[in-house]
């Protein structure tokens, strides 16, 4: 079992900047997929971006140049900065986490973000 806790949501002004963190606990495999997804209001879930245990990055193209995952593997935390964030970012933003070993996908309980106009 792996649980994992999400933080850094909030309300902000269009064009601020938010950084969310997820640590993982538990029975944590060494080798792992670590990142986020989101769920706006009406739409179903999406990539956003994740990163491997050995750097490997993946991002969404309609957040590339704003958003950066990053990751502190000692800590088990893998950080989303946010930038010159849009209404449209609006969404609750959930945590996962990818065993490479067993091929299993943990979710945390999400974190709600929202930017106003």
């Amino acid at each position: 079992q792996v649980q994992l806790v999400e933080s850094g949501g909030g309300l902000v002004q269009a064009g601020g900047s938010l950084r969310l963190s997820c640590t993982a606990s538990g029975a944590i495999n060494s080798l792992n997929m670590m990142g986020w997804y989101r769920q706006a209001p009406g739409r179903e879930r999406e990539f956003v971006a994740q990163m491997s245990h050995f750097g490997s990055t993946n991002v969404e193209d309609s957040v590339k140049g704003r958003f950066t995952i990053s990751r502190d593997n000692a800590k088990s935390t893998v950080y989303l900065q946010m930038n010159s964030l849009r209404p449209e970012d609006t969404a609750v933003y959930y945590c996962n986490y990818h065993s490479f070993e067993t091929r299993y996908d943990y979710w945390g309980q999400g974190t709600q973000v929202t930017v106003s106009s």
